[in-house]
C-alpha cells in the first residue's frame, strides 16, 4: 500500500512561495532610445542621403550597378586624356572616392541588415515564448476546469478559447464531387 497523500487545494496554496514583484521594464522607452541611437549614428555617416520619393533608389540602381572596373577605367581615361575633361565634371579622385565610400559603407549596410534580421528573430522568439506559455496555461486550465473544485476556471477557459479563435481547429476536407456518367453515343 502506498502512503502517498493527495495534496488538497489548501495544502498547495500554503506551500506557494511569494516572489518579489519584478521591476517593470518599459520596453517602449528602451526601444525609442535604440531608435534615437540609430538616428544619431546616421548623422555620423558621410553622404548619408534619405530618398525623396518611393522609387528614388530604383531610379538610381541601373547606373549604380555598373561594374567597378568600368568606373575605374573611365576615371583613368579622364586622367590621361585632356579631351575627355569636361567643365563641371567630377575629377577622377572624386570618382574614386565615391567608389571607395560605396565599398566601405556597403559593409556597414550589410551589418545593419544582419542586425535587423537578428532583431526580427528576437521579436519572433519573444512572441514564441509568450505564446508557448499561453498555450501551456490554456491546456492546463482546460484540464483543471473539468474538475468540480476548479469550476471558477470555466469562464477563463471560455475567454481563452474565444480569443484563440479557430487558429488550431482542423479544417474540414472539401467534399469530392460525384463522378459524372457519360452517355453512350447514339448513331
Amino acid at each position: 500500500m502506498s502512503n502517498k497523500k493527495v495534496a488538497s487545494k489548501k495544502d498547495v496554496s500554503e506551500n506557494l512561495v511569494e516572489l518579489p514583484p519584478a521591476e517593470p521594464v518599459n520596453h517602449l522607452v528602451q526601444a525609442q532610445a535604440r531608435i534615437d541611437e540609430l538616428r544619431a549614428m546616421s548623422q555620423m555617416i558621410p553622404n548619408f542621403t534619405i530618398p525623396t520619393t518611393a522609387n528614388a533608389t530604383q531610379r538610381l540602381t541601373s547606373v549604380a550597378s555598373l561594374p567597378p572596373e568600368f568606373i575605374d577605367v573611365t576615371a583613368m581615361a579622364v586622367s590621361n586624356s585632356a579631351v575627355l575633361v569636361r567643365g563641371g565634371a567630377a575629377d577622377p579622385s572624386a570618382i574614386r572616392d565615391w567608389m571607395a565610400y560605396a565599398e566601405a559603407y556597403g559593409h556597414v549596410a550589410d551589418e545593419h541588415d544582419a542586425q535587423s534580421a537578428f532583431i526580427r528573430h528576437s521579436i519572433t522568439a519573444a512572441k514564441n515564448r509568450a505564446g508557448a506559455e499561453a498555450l501551456t496555461t490554456y491546456a492546463l486550465a482546460r484540464r483543471l476546469a473539468k474538475r468540480p473544485e476548479n469550476a471558477e476556471l470555466a469562464p477563463h477557459v471560455a475567454n481563452m478559447r474565444r480569443a484563440l479563435g479557430n487558429r488550431y481547429k482542423r479544417k474540414p476536407k472539401p467534399a469530392t464531387p460525384a463522378p459524372v456518367k457519360s452517355e453512350p453515343d447514339k448513331k
